[in-house]
């Protein structure tokens, strides 16, 4: 049967049967700490979860392993049965977990193709971190049978909101909504701040920036071991002195003109005098925590952004100024000009050296990894002058990618 449905000819492969448990209920309910490897592992991890929780799915997941392993023993396969788990988080840091977890399983069990079991959707997008790793020969699919009928339904439901990814979005987004409202409303803003965040925080998810957002502040650095926490929180305390130093503005100019549109330019200028303050003590942070990890490299790019916030600070300072009357139009330009010149100007030599230390760096023949782990090839050619690099891919063919995507180079090559 096992071999009919897995159409596996050659029977002097070694098969690993390998189910994952993405979001680690088995640590969370249990205490057993993945990888599992080998049927007795299994049997009792699968076992102690299906006590501590009778309705969690990667219990059955593992069981149907453990069968699918039996059943490939029994037609005379050479095989394994392993459960990989990943982090309460998911996201980004379940995936690093799989893929770390796989890499122990896999220099214990030298396999050269596995048999994916799944229960459902949700795994599917590990497949990619599994398959840069080993061969996928065939995924299962396990189906919990369920009776029918609202109640079920109901319980179900109930199960998924004590879940934090799902009780963040029923219940969080509505709290802060609230919370937003009632600011507003005692600090006698009005409805329209909260629907301008509202809307902005639409656009951002309508056009898939979060995960951007996400990755900018991944690593921000809130621990009191680092000395960049001093700077993120000196940082924080500016931001809070810039909301109320614009505020106070906006009040006073309000109070005093009447004018809607003169008393936000002045709140706006307010919070934009601290703004340079607030950069320089973010990006210290930033450079402190690439300094002490892995991704040194990274510093290059701070340049680019000191040089962006100049352009935006001035441009936004300067224009608020000529809507109050501060400065003439004629003014507005030469800060613009000036603004633009000094920021590409610091730009231009961030990238200039940069890319020197690209050629310092020796890249040919460097494997290429993103930031996952997954291979993504090897290094067979840098150009400096287009700004990009050739990588043959495990697959033969080659792919030019912009140097501006690479993270980190030591004895490999990291790219986003």
């Amino acid at each position: 049967m096992a071999s009919s449905v897995l159409r596996l000819k050659d029977k002097e492969q070694r098969i690993l049967v390998l189910a994952a448990d993405i979001d680690n209920d088995l640590y969370q309910k249990t205490k057993i700490s993945g990888p599992l490897l080998g049927k007795v592992q299994n049997i009792n991890g699968a076992t102690q979860l299906a006590l501590a929780d009778p309705e969690d799915t990667d219990s059955n997941t593992m069981f149907e392993a453990v069968k699918l392993y039996d059943q490939l023993v029994e037609d005379g396969y050479m095989v394994n049965v392993a459960t990989i788990t990943g982090s309460e988080k998911e996201g980004y840091n379940a995936d690093m977990e799989i893929a770390r977890q796989l890499e122990l399983v896999l220099e214990q069990y030298k396999a050269d193709s596995c048999v994916f079991v799944s229960d459902g959707a949700s795994d599917d997008r590990v497949i990619p971190i599994i398959q840069s790793r080993i061969k996928i020969s065939s995924v299962k699919m396990v189906t919990i049978k369920q009776a029918k009928g609202l109640e079920n339904t109901y319980f179900t439901i109930l199960e998924k909101l004590k879940e934090p990814h799902y009780a963040r979005i029923v219940f969080g987004l509505p709290a802060v909504l609230i919370l937003l409202f009632a600011s507003s409303y005692i600090l006698g803003g009005g409805w329209e701040p909260p629907a301008a965040l509202i809307g902005l925080y639409l656009l951002i998810k309508g056009f898939g920036l979060e995960e951007g957002f996400i990755n900018s502040f991944r690593g921000f650095g809130f621990s009191i071991d680092r000395m960049s926490f001093v700077f993120y929180l000196a940082s924080m305390i500016f931001v809070i002195a810039a909301i109320f130093i614009g505020y106070g503005s906006y009040l006073s100019a309000y109070q005093s003109s009447g004018s809607q549109i003169s008393s936000y330019a002045y709140g706006i200028e307010g919070f934009l005098i601290l703004m340079p303050v607030i950069l320089i003590l973010y990006l210290i942070g930033r450079i402190i925590d690439t300094r002490g990890s892995r991704y040194v490299f990274r510093n290059f790019k701070y340049g680019i952004y000191i040089g962006s916030s100049i352009i935006f600070w001035v441009l936004s300072l300067s224009f608020v100024a000529w809507i109050v009357g501060q400065i003439y139009f004629s003014q507005f330009i030469n800060f613009t000009v000036l603004a633009i010149i000094i920021g590409i100007g610091i730009s231009t030599v961030a990238s200039l050296l940069r890319r020197r230390t690209l050629q310092q760096k020796k890249l040919k023949d460097k494997l290429v990894v993103n930031e996952l782990g997954a291979l993504i090839g090897k290094v067979a050619g840098l150009n400096i002058k287009s700004g990009r690099f050739i990588v043959n891919t495990s697959f033969g063919n080659p792919v030019s990618y912009s140097v501006d995507r690479i993270i980190d180079i030591s004895d490999k090559v990291v790219i986003k």
